[in-house]
């Protein structure tokens, strides 16, 4: 599953879920922009950075990294990234970082010269599959487990979720965000699915209101557009080839004024005859 992807939309699209998820009010993400930065003149990219607005240097800057893999070196290039960052923009802020983690065996072993920062509040470590309950009563948290659910629990769970995200968002353009979200976590993580059936699992109603919807519509729209550019052009060509040849062209120069092989030339003369 592209995860970068998922939560760099999830915490976007909506900051107050990742407050939630760390413990904070969800108000507190009014205050913040999530963004993605380059360190010049490294090879780094800090991939998610909340930054409070101009006016709250009293707020922390929150730095956000979702370790999906393996990497026994991940806390040497997290850190090293972070204090870059800090050096180069000397914002007057606080700091804390976040990891998210599928699981806790993802999480590598702590090299002693970052296990100081470990034990602090400032590292903050959560892993999706030990939610529990929040999970169950969030429906932002909620979302962020399905990234984690298995195939089998997946639609189960995101059936669930859109059902809440109706009943709680009044907003219908943010309802209607979410559910996308919900879609696409179900579509990544079933991906021998077609668009139409992963649509088709929520129901029409759901699926008429979804991107998939009407990234199909428009996939529809289309294949009968070039269906029909196609018959347009066997038509043309089928007159076009019998009057090059009367010109004295002959095939291999009709092919080649027309951009065809000899043999879509031979075809197009053998179908005009059989008309």
């Amino acid at each position: 599953m592209k995860t970068d992807s998922i939560f760099y939309q999830l915490f976007q699209n909506f900051p107050s879920i990742f407050f939630e998820l760390i413990g904070e009010s969800a108000t507190t993400g009014d205050a913040y922009k999530f963004t993605s930065v380059e360190i010049k003149q490294t090879a780094f990219r800090i991939d998610g950075l909340f930054l409070p607005s101009i006016h709250s240097s009293n707020q922390p800057i929150y730095f956000v990294e979702v370790q999906f893999q393996s990497d026994s070196r991940f806390y040497s290039r997290f850190f090293s990234e972070i204090f870059l960052y800090l050096r180069q923009y000397e914002l007057p802020n606080d700091w804390r970082a976040v990891v998210l983690y599928p699981q806790r065996s993802i999480d590598p072993e702590v090299h002693i010269h970052y296990r100081g920062l470990l034990l602090t509040q400032q590292v903050q470590r959560i892993y999706l599959d030990e939610l529990g309950e929040d999970a169950d009563l969030s429906l932002g948290i909620g979302v962020v487990k399905l990234v984690v659910e298995s195939k089998n629990r997946a639609t189960e769970e995101a059936r669930r979720l859109i059902n809440k995200a109706r009943q709680e968002i009044v907003d219908e353009t943010v309802q209607k965000q979410i559910i996308e979200l919900i879609e696409t976590i179900v579509w990544y993580k079933l991906p021998q699915m077609t668009r139409q059936e992963i649509a088709t699992m929520f129901g029409l109603s759901d699926l008429k209101q979804t991107r998939a919807y009407q990234e199909v519509r428009e996939e529809a729209k289309k294949e009968i557009k070039e269906e029909i550019k196609e018959e347009i052009k066997e038509e043309v060509l089928s007159e076009a080839i019998p009057r090059l040849l009367t010109l004295g062209l002959t095939t291999e120069q009709v092919a080649e004024a027309l951009g065809l092989s000899l043999e879509q030339v031979q075809q197009a003369m053998n179908q005009k005859n059989s008309d």
